[in-house]
């Protein structure tokens, strides 16, 4: 028994749950590959509507255009606005990651419209919402005309979001748009492989990215930036951590074993974004200073970056409030969990793992 029970993948980890040609993910080599692009190269080459394109012409087989996809995003943007009555109804009282996943909830289908478009379309539409509530505001109307990522800012910041602001959210966009197997994923799929909708689909998706394991971690990165405070207290205060055994949040991943390839992407996104990367010298300094400690602590396998230490740092460079973190990363991923969807519904086998029972026989 204890033999068996030592070689069981608790957690199912290595253990294949699906065949796709959606993303692939390489912890060893430190490697995304998404729509048979490695990120980096993909982040340069098109935008979240290009890439949505590929992820749903993957997905069903059948071949659709980046200008096709930001048509049909852009409608299914003022669809779901006019929409926001009765879903913004449903969310009163809740904070706005709660409140989300009680908007997404009521998303339904809409008669000889295409499912995918109307579960992204409404994702920016219902976390700007909820952010200008939250203001004290009323929502901000979509601009089916804007790229989704200059729509979403607009209506996140009330504002026309410039050029440099709009290729930075982009950029976040396409990077974690996908990502293998990852939990919201594989929610994503299971309920998917029951043959239900894709709205229930993607609403168990992002139930499990509200997660602090999974989407919750950029809101707590920048908690640690702020209770480091000053250049002189990040070696004091990194030191007590670690010391303490306290995670220090942005670093380490379950899946990578060297550096999170989307740390970097996004890292130039944000210098960018600061012009040619003077600004934001503060959270530089952290990061360089972690990077020494964790290899000092555990030379033969430090942690790393990971996506959410720079996801935070371009998120708050973009003035996006800290409790819409998680809403937006799932505007971006919502690409991916449609798509997952839709091949998992395609392949039409029910994904149900066995388990390893350790109670007691009778």
């Amino acid at each position: 028994m204890n033999m068996q029970l030592s070689k069981t993948p608790i957690g199912l980890d290595g253990v294949p749950a699906a065949e796709t040609v959606l993303s692939h993910v390489d912890g060893e080599r430190g490697e995304l590959i998404i729509a048979g692009e490695r990120v980096g190269v993909l982040v340069g080459k098109t935008g979240f509507e290009g890439v949505t394109a590929r992820l749903w012409s993957g997905a069903t087989g059948q071949p659709v255009g980046e200008a096709a996809v930001r048509a049909v995003l852009g409608e299914a943007r003022q669809r779901a606005f006019a929409r926001l009555p009765d879903l913004l109804e449903i969310t009163r009282g809740l904070s706005i990651v709660d409140g989300f996943r009680a908007a997404i909830a009521g998303l339904r289908a809409e008669n000889g419209l295409q499912h995918e478009a109307t579960i992204v379309g409404a994702f920016p539409v219902i976390a700007g919402a909820l952010v200008q509530r939250a203001k004290g505001c009323d929502p901000v109307a979509p601009d089916p005309t804007l790229s989704h990522a200059a729509d979403t800012l607009s209506m996140l910041l009330n504002r026309k979001a410039s050029t440099p602001e709009v290729a930075a959210l982009d950029a976040y966009f396409v990077t974690v748009c996908d990502h293998g197997m990852n939990a919201s994923t594989f929610a994503t799929r299971v309920v998917a492989s029951t043959q239900a909708d894709l709205f229930a689909a993607v609403t168990a998706g992002y139930c499990a990215l509200t997660g602090p394991l999974h989407g919750g971690a950029p809101e707590p990165v920048l908690e640690m930036l702020d209770a480091i405070g000053t250049s002189e207290r990040i070696k004091p205060w990194v030191d007590g951590a670690l010391a303490r055994g306290e995670r220090l949040m942005g670093f380490g991943h379950r899946i990578y074993r060297v550096r999170d390839p989307r740390a970097d992407v996004l890292k130039g996104a944000i210098g960018r974004l600061a012009g040619g990367g003077t600004d934001l010298p503060f959270a530089g300094e952290v990061e360089t200073y972690i990077r020494e400690a964790l290899r000092r602590k555990n030379p033969d396998r430090p942690l790393d970056t990971n996506v959410e230490f720079f996801t935070a740092i371009l998120l708050d460079a973009l003035t996006i409030p800290r409790q819409a973190f998680t809403p937006i990363f799932a505007a971006a991923r919502s690409a991916g969990w449609t798509a997952h969807a839709r091949e998992q519904q395609r392949g039409g086998r029910l994904i149900r793992p066995s388990s390893a029972y350790i109670g007691p026989m009778p």
